[in-house]
């Protein structure tokens, strides 16, 4: 054996990852009439777009090696225990959950539930968790998840907008909600024109305003609980909406949103089971009454009948009408949190409401002890009712001593702006717990404290008007599978019932054609990344902010541009966020007159919607008869809109599967009357290494992470959609109100977390570090050689509908069987059954 032998890896994980073998490369590139992929990509991509760059990611490493060097990364992070609330809980996901679904690629691996006939599992699943959600806020139209609380809260005033036919600019938001949801509802308010009034809403003032809704929490951010019903009628009889934002966990013993005239609730299902994950992804809930369902965002599940008569399940209603609403829509949310769903509904169906009462009642006289035994130190507490959180009022000056003292103990606390301290506690709060807070609140130790007379002498029930007196969660499935054998054989039923990476190739769109590598998974659930909160003490933290660093540096330098932000956390977001970046960019030039976005009529339903969103008058561009954007329609559109031209968005390669010649010319045109280019990266697969948008002229693109970088689509969420930007764009990346965070000049936070949904994170990462430099750009170039050989082999008996110059396609393409039906009367849907009989299911 030759010694140089031993610097080689056992393997190259690209091999495993890729799966044609250089024999099978070399078969399809002799059938489409190369020699090499180099070749083919010269032929495919147009000159002008092309580069010569190389990646700097470094060399390609295997599995073993780069999970040593997360784990050291992971090691920075100290796992505390978290008081700190605000929306964000520890807890315990049962291990049965854990197993069979977060770890199970038989749910991770699956696509969207758009073909219902393979998706009745995780169906079932999702409309569990409207039931689960609409008995707990009492109202009864749910959806099957929203991306954060935050966001969900934005999305519920466009509702109130939509109720009031947008005549109404007004809204109040009771300054008690927290602090990360007034944020981004402010950052959402502020390109529609609509006021936001944060106050108290006691002093809230119906005839000065004509208010679209009212929002408030409950209980509030630093723990009390009010009663809303009042106030309820008041903002009906002004004609408004009440939105409450709420927790499901504290519902089980608090009266329902929907008993005291609450017409929307939201908030967040995390604390049913699914990690911390320094902000996210969780599973983020609205419900409403029955007359909002037309614009309730997200997609709604339902129960039908099967050929047999038998109930099955479909998507009721979805946000995919964006494509037929398109600049209309009222919301441009195109996905949900479908893992992080079925895990809470899980958890709640393991529990059943007996079980969360359990766990409500415990969390409840924890707090209910600890708020008796600081009384009994002479602090004040400022209310009575309180679920799981406390604010501690404090001697000026004393809160920096508790803080130090509590975390030298390994507790992180809540540190108001006013200088009181918060507690909230969880699920796996213990008596050790409650010990240690009251030591370290005690100038003198709390030694004096008896504990065990504290809890004798305690009394922690909720008293009416406040506590609920309706039953919850009757439906059988959540009281038939409360042992581990009958949950895991339940959650293997709903297996069974679907399509997953674990049957077959999912072949719907580029977007699925990936390994969800199994290395790349296992650090998700690793408790340095899995129990951070994500308003941690920054020296806690200093893993995941390597990690956020060194994954934008990586995505700035595949997309050739100077920066990058995670925040956006699903694709859908990562358009409004870089249409927010450019409109930030445009008035800090003094042009907030630029408010003419052009998009193709060929680009997809999301981006008009995410336009209108971000504040801008949508101008359609035509598309020629191969296609491709009609430059000729663009220049002559760029021409009338000249002063008001805030920019273009465009798909590149495009979504009919080609690497349009002009868009260096598009590029050019834009700029050339002052407004910006954004690059939708959803088919970044079949550029990286090859192309850089920054290159091509492009100033702001979003990546989707849950396709081109491996994070699974888990049902159809977790997506996370970061932007990378152009260095005249950086000064206004996303920042956050609690974590400093973005660019010098950063517009408001976009979502709750200030990193999104970080906890799937190390996915990408470990994808990227794995593959290197050489791995990424030959992916890029196998997704193009496999389209090519498939558009050549077929070909020949159908026409491919769309292609370059010399007849090659990119990354996927289109074929038109139009005339085929015509002369065999065989339709596009027979064809498809037809390959589903080989498990392909298209």
């Amino acid at each position: 054996m030759k010694p140089e032998i031993l610097s080689d890896p056992s393997y190259r994980f690209s091999e495993r990852h890729l799966g044609s073998s250089a024999p099978q490369i070399q078969e399809m590139l002799a059938e489409i009439g190369f020699q090499s992929m180099h070749q083919m990509v010269e032929a495919v991509l147009p000159d002008s777009i092309r580069s010569s760059r190389d990646l700097h990611i470094g060399p390609e490493r295997d599995e073993l090696e780069v999970l040593a060097e997360l784990r050291k990364i992971a090691e920075l992070n100290q796992v505390a225990r978290s008081f700190i609330g605000m929306g964000y809980y520890d807890c315990y996901t049962p291990p049965v959950v854990q197993r069979n679904i977060l770890e199970n690629p038989g749910w991770y691996t699956q696509y969207t539930p758009y073909q219902a006939e393979i998706a009745q599992g995780r169906l079932e699943a999702l409309l569990n968790f409207q039931t689960m959600v609409a008995d707990l806020t009492a109202l009864p139209l749910s959806n099957a998840s929203l991306l954060d609380e935050a966001t969900a809260a934005a999305e519920a005033v466009n509702m109130c907008l939509a109720a009031t036919k947008f005549k109404k600019k007004c809204f109040f938001a009771a300054r008690d909600c927290h602090p990360q949801t007034l944020a981004v509802i402010r950052t959402r308010a502020k390109p529609l024109g609509l006021e936001i009034i944060e106050e108290d809403p006691q002093n809230i003032d119906f005839a000065s305003h004509e208010f679209a809704g009212v929002l408030v929490q409950y209980p509030t951010t630093d723990g009390a609980v009010f009663d809303y019903q009042a106030l309820a009628a008041k903002v009906h009889e002004a004609g408004a909406l009440l939105i409450v934002a709420t927790d499901l966990l504290a519902l089980t013993l608090l009266r329902p949103p929907g008993e005291f005239g609450a017409d929307i609730a939201i908030g967040s299902s995390q604390r049913f089971g699914v990690p911390l994950g320094f902000g996210g992804p969780h599973a983020a809930f609205l419900s409403a009454q029955e007359c909002h369902q037309r614009t309730l965002p997200g997609r709604i599940v339902g129960v039908s009948k099967d050929d047999d008569g038998a109930p099955a399940y479909r998507l009721a209603r979805q946000t995919r009408e964006q494509h037929i609403r398109r600049e209309k829509a009222t919301s441009n949310i195109c996905t949900a949190q479908v893992l992080l769903a079925v895990m809470a509904s899980m958890y709640a169906v393991y529990h059943g409401p007996k079980g969360l009462r359990r766990i409500a009642r415990r969390v409840h006289g924890s707090t209910a002890v600890l708020a008796a035994g600081l009384r009994q130190l002479g602090f004040d507490l400022g209310t009575n009712q309180f679920f799981d959180t406390l604010k501690i009022d404090l001697p000026r000056g004393q809160e920096a001593g508790i803080l130090t003292a509590a975390r030298s103990r390994g507790l992180n606390l809540r540190h108001f702006e006013d200088g009181c301290l918060g507690v909230s506690f969880d699920e796996t709060v213990t008596l050790d717990d409650v010990q240690k807070l009251l030591d370290v609140f005690s100038r003198n130790g709390a030694q004096d404290l008896d504990l065990q007379r504290l809890i004798d002498d305690c009394s922690a029930e909720i008293a009416a008007p406040f506590a609920r007196e309706s039953d919850f969660l009757t439906h059988e499935v959540f009281n038939s599978y409360h042992s581990e054998h009958e949950m895991l054989r339940y959650l293997n039923k709903l297996q069974e019932r679907d399509l997953s990476l674990g049957h077959s190739m999912i072949p719907l769109g580029s977007c699925t054609m990936k390994l969800n590598a199994t290395a790349e998974m296992i650090p998700i659930t690793w408790p340095e990344f899995a129990r951070i909160h994500p308003f941690a003490p920054p020296e806690q933290t200093l893993g995941y902010t390597k990690l956020v660093r060194q994954l934008e540096a990586w995505l700035a330098d595949i997309t050739g541009f100077d920066a990058a932000s995670m925040q956006p956390n699903a694709g859908s977001q990562g358009e409004l966020t870089g249409l927010l970046v450019m409109r930030a960019y445009h008035e800090s030039q003094g042009q907030s007159a630029r408010n003419v976005i052009l998009i193709p009529t060929s680009a997809h339903g999301t981006n008009p919607a995410s336009a209108v969103m971000a504040g801008y008058k949508v101008v359609a561009v035509a598309c020629d008869s191969n296609g491709n954007i009609d430059l000729d329609d663009l220049g002559s559109k760029a021409a009338e809109f000249s002063t008001r031209l805030a920019g273009v968005m465009i798909t590149y390669p495009s979504t009919h599967g080609v690497f349009e010649e002009g868009v260096g010319r598009i590029c050019e045109t834009i700029h050339s009357h002052g407004g910006q280019v954004y690059l939708d990266g959803a088919n970044m697969n079949a550029q990286v290494g090859l192309c850089f948008p920054g290159e091509i002229g492009a100033d702001v693109c979003h990546l989707n992470l849950h396709k081109t970088f491996c994070i699974p689509h888990g049902g159809g969420g977790p997506g996370v959609g970061p932007i990378c930007v152009a260095a005249h764009l950086t000064p206004f990346l996303p920042g956050h109100p609690v974590v400093p965070c973005g660019g010098s000049r950063a517009i408001g936070p976009v979502s709750a977390a200030p990193y999104g949904s970080p906890g799937i994170l190390p996915i990408s990462w470990m994808y990227i570090a794995m593959m290197g430099s050489a791995g990424l750009l030959q992916a890029s170039q196998l997704a193009i050689l496999n389209a090519n050989y498939m558009a050549k082999r077929l070909g020949d008996h159908y026409p491919i509908l769309f292609s370059g110059h010399n007849g090659l396609v990119a990354h996927e393409f289109i074929i038109d069987l139009r005339a085929f039906k015509e002369s065999a009367g065989i339709s596009v849907d027979d064809i498809a059954k037809r390959l589903m009989d080989y498990g392909f299911h298209a």
